[in-house]
């Protein structure tokens, strides 16, 4: 006999994660589907970072209110997940640099957001580690960085303990429709009936939007990182290059972790499998060049991730006007942990009451299909804004319960 879910959530990533602990939260009882484990992606080998700085305007108050959530979040998760807010540093190294950043920077602060260029003096009195290749940053002093591993787990063992359940090595295989809307999800080891899926997939996001007729112009881009051995206290600073070439950190129990670009990642393949011996020693040499004071310290573990990429660098959120019952929740681009929190929640609001705090427009599915015209929430209770979607509104279902 099928099992029965309110809503299946396809990924067990930090945005399923959450996706599934806001709706627990609300008295739902999701499921969750991953084909590997919990955090076992993106969400499991990125650097941590929690930052405003350096994004697209549009997602500007999806981070800022990311950033106020983080700062509650280990009452939120009853544990600590090694959360510090002590800024973001963007490094330059030529005039050039320099002044495209300084148009960013301006540019970023019509959102309100705080952040500043720094000459190479102002620099060095936030951080005096910093090689003499510097010659300013931009600086966001309310950005931060925190353990991507504890966030992820953190919302999966109170999503469990509110309730809802998790699959792991289990794969969807196929999404069942009737007559155009979503009736269930096909694993390749049962059968779940539900009227609603989250695709949060990552990078497999394509390959499930896929299995409901639409798609989204998504590919996997190859990224390098490290951690090093335990070193003293040096900087409690999240850093990132003017030219992304690396970004990094010191965590809380002293290893720095470090990853990068060479450029051409989406490139290197031999024989359909990454090629990838050289990128971690050319990220371990750009950092060496920014902080010398690093040179002897040892490395002691390297692994490669892969970043859902979207041509225009913006997740896709929201409901489809295509078929009723599959929502978007993929395509960060690289840039998405940070927005873990306010994501799920901003997935729960939009499930549960049919409307969203924060504006998701600029994230429809609809500016890839439609040109960007279409909308991707409902309003009141009742029927949806878009045409044929009739939305969730699964408050009277909860209350119920």
């Amino acid at each position: 006999m099928p099992s029965t879910a309110d809503v299946v959530i396809v990924g067990g990533g930090v945005m399923g994660c959450a996706t599934a602990y806001y709706l627990a939260k609300e008295g739902l009882k999701p499921i969750v589907v991953e084909k590997s484990d919990i955090g076992g992606e993106a969400s499991g080998s990125n650097g941590g970072g929690v930052r405003q700085s350096a994004r697209n305007l549009k997602e500007m108050p999806l981070a800022m209110e990311s950033i106020r959530m983080y700062g509650e979040l280990h009452e939120e998760l009853g544990m600590d997940v090694e959360y510090v807010r002590k800024g973001n540093l963007r490094l330059c190294t030529t005039q050039d640099e320099v002044e495209t950043m300084r148009k960013s920077v301006e540019n970023q602060r019509t959102s309100g957001l705080e952040l500043m260029m720094l000459d190479r003096k102002e620099v060095l009195d936030i951080n005096p580690f910093i090689g003499e290749k510097v010659i300013g940053a931009s600086y966001c002093p309310t950005d931060g960085h925190v353990n991507p591993f504890l966030v992820t787990y953190g919302y999966f063992l109170r999503a469990k303990d509110l309730g809802a359940r998790f699959f792991t090595q289990e794969e969807v295989i196929d999404i069942k429709l009737r007559k155009g809307k979503v009736t269930a999800v096909v694993t390749d080891k049962q059968v779940i009936e539900t009227d609603l899926v989250v695709n949060a997939a990552g990078v497999a996001g394509r390959k499930i939007a896929n299995m409901v007729g639409l798609d989204i112009p998504l590919r996997p881009i190859f990224s390098e990182a490290m951690i090093t051995e335990p070193y003293p206290p040096l900087f409690p600073q999240m850093f990132g290059h003017a030219k992304a070439l690396f970004y990094g950190r010191q965590t809380v129990h002293g290893p720095f972790f470090w990853g990068g670009f060479v450029g051409n990642e989406q490139f290197i393949h031999r024989g359909g499998k990454p090629l990838f011996h050289f990128i971690g020693p050319a990220v371990a040499k750009a950092v060496l060049d920014y902080f010398p004071i690093l040179k002897d310290i040892h490395v002691i573990r390297m692994w490669s991730g892969l970043i859902a990429a979207v041509s225009d660098g913006l997740p896709a959120l929201g409901l489809t006007e295509e078929v009723p019952g599959f929502l978007f929740c993929t395509g960060f681009s690289g840039h998405g942990f940070g927005l873990g929190p306010v994501v799920g929640k901003t997935m729960s609001e939009l499930i549960m009451d049919c409307e969203v705090s924060i504006p998701i427009h600029d994230f429809c599915y609809g500016r890839f299909s439609k040109g960007g015209d279409e909308e991707c929430v409902c309003q009141g209770n009742a029927t949806c804004t878009l045409t044929k979607a009739i939305c969730p509104n699964k408050r009277d279902l909860a209350r119920n319960i």
